[in-house]
């Protein structure tokens, strides 16, 4: 812990890659993104129905689901979080949003990265593809009931799927044993 705000500690590089840096700051060591690299998250919501990709992620070597989400300037520099967020949409679930609304931005996980992300809800949304992702992703995309969404994600963890953290935005109120999707 720096007990000096007058001199700040000094940022250690251990390790660089495309699209991750490991750091170390006194005793802390915590991962970032290069060059302040942000992602966009979409909640693309089609009137009762959340719009979910399943993917496998490396790091627990199982699929995973999640709010459809990517970086933001990963193929042009000066793209905005909005334009990226479209893009995203797109790519992985074949969806254009014609509104989008950037709800702000969140930190990941602030005591292992310095990731952040801008949350953005996607509207009017139009199916223009069949989406998956680019190159090897191989996503599944899912339509949700709201109502149901509860049960799709004891039956997917049931299946051995590993549930992303930002879901907890749309089970709160359930979560807080409050309905949060009334059955129709």
């Amino acid at each position: 812990m720096n007990k000096n705000p007058e001199k700040p500690l000094k940022t250690e590089l251990l390790y660089s890659g495309k699209y991750i840096l490991l750091n170390r700051r006194g005793s802390w060591e915590y991962a970032s993104r290069p060059h302040n690299m942000t992602a966009a998250v979409i909640v693309a919501i089609d009137e009762d129905t959340i719009i979910l990709v399943e993917q496998r992620r490396i790091p627990f070597d199982c699929n995973t689901i999640e709010l459809p989400a990517g970086l933001v300037g990963d193929e042009e520099s000066s793209e905005s979080v909005e334009d990226a967020a479209k893009r995203e949409l797109i790519e992985e679930t074949g969806y254009h949003a014609e509104v989008i609304h950037n709800l702000g931005e969140f930190a990941s996980s602030p005591g292992m990265t310095s990731e952040g992300f801008f949350l953005i809800r996607a509207e009017v949304l139009t199916k223009v593809g069949e989406g998956g992702g680019v190159d090897d992703e191989n996503i599944t995309v899912h339509r949700v009931k709201l109502a149901q969404l509860s049960e799709f994600i004891v039956q997917k963890r049931a299946e051995g799927l590993v549930m992303d953290a930002k879901l907890l935005l749309l089970l709160g109120p359930a979560l807080l044993g409050k309905t949060a999707f009334p059955e129709d």
